[in-house]
């Protein structure tokens, strides 16, 4: 429904299962004058527990300040964990890389085509290999170098500016660095990364020639949420593509290149929608 009295939002929760709850969430957006336009939900059984993503139409004239202190009392009475946001928002991800730039033309250029609904306030990275890619979409880039010595300083550096353009989401976007696990704390949930492989096979350096080495027939990336523990975060989506005997290491390079850019700018774009909830060391995404 698409009309200037109306504004669409997107609604997302968990709680612990039991009896009522869409009974509940849709008898409260209609008593708001709300009209459901989508809406997916999944049971853990295991977990017993709930998700939901409900996208509505309601009226301009209630804001969404408004809809979510009316929703909080019934959010406590079912101990929900929820987001309530304007479809319209366009999150602020700031992108970190360092020198591969494959995975950040393709987020940039899914962006300037309009397939991609965010903003980038700031690219940076610990290398200046990028930075003419950066000027040349006019998106502020910053040389953060990081040594052993002096990483504790560069994240000090990076949580500033994250603070500063007050950034939704960062994605590493190729970023050839280990958070510390402080970082790793402030970011949960809200940093998305890009590993080259379908894990957690062939993790480390030069991953690609352990796959030429072990005659892989697929290769895989895999974009999860970022945790302390080395690329074992939640997983949001994974790729793969076939790969023939005759693959040379550098062409399962550029397969596997593939594959990383499709899984990133998928996990970028539902994290944006609100289409992904966590489900302790799991996600539940509703496509």
């Amino acid at each position: 429904m698409e009309n200037a009295q109306f504004r669409q939002v997107i609604l997302s929760l968990s709680c612990r299962d039991r009896i009522g709850i869409v009974h509940a969430v849709s008898g409260f957006l209609v008593s708001h004058g709300c009209n459901i336009l989508a809406s997916q939900q999944f049971d853990d059984a295991a977990e017993q527990r709930f998700f939901m993503r409900v996208h509505v139409s309601c009226p301009a004239a209630v804001s969404v300040g408004d809809l979510k202190k009316a929703f909080q009392a019934m959010a406590s009475t079912f101990g929900m964990e929820w987001t309530l946001v304007d479809a319209a928002d366009r999150p602020k991800v700031a992108l970190l890389v360092s020198k591969a730039e494959h995975c950040l033309n393709d987020l940039l250029f899914r962006w300037r085509s309009g397939q991609l609904r965010v903003d980038f306030p700031f690219i940076a990275s610990n290398h200046t290999t990028l930075q003419p890619v950066a000027d040349a979409h006019g998106i502020p880039f910053f040389h953060i170098p990081v040594t052993p010595e002096t990483k504790r300083e560069a994240e000090e550096k990076l949580l500033a500016l994250l603070a500063e353009h007050q950034v939704d989401l960062t994605v590493l976007a190729r970023y050839m660095q280990v958070l510390s696990d402080d970082l790793c704390r402030e970011l949960v949930g809200k940093a998305i990364n890009i590993h080259h492989s379908f894990l957690p096979g062939f993790k480390g350096a030069k991953p690609y020639h352990q796959a030429f080495e072990r005659g892989v027939k697929l290769v895989g990336a895999t974009a999860h949420y970022v945790t302390a523990e080395l690329d074992e975060g939640p997983i949001i989506e994974q790729e793969v593509l076939r790969v023939g005997h005759d693959y040379s290491p550098a062409q399962l390079a550029v397969t596997g290149q593939d594959a990383e850019r499709l899984a990133l700018s998928r996990a970028v774009q539902w994290h944006a929608e609100q289409r992904i909830l966590l489900n302790g060391h799991r996600t539940v995404v509703f496509n």
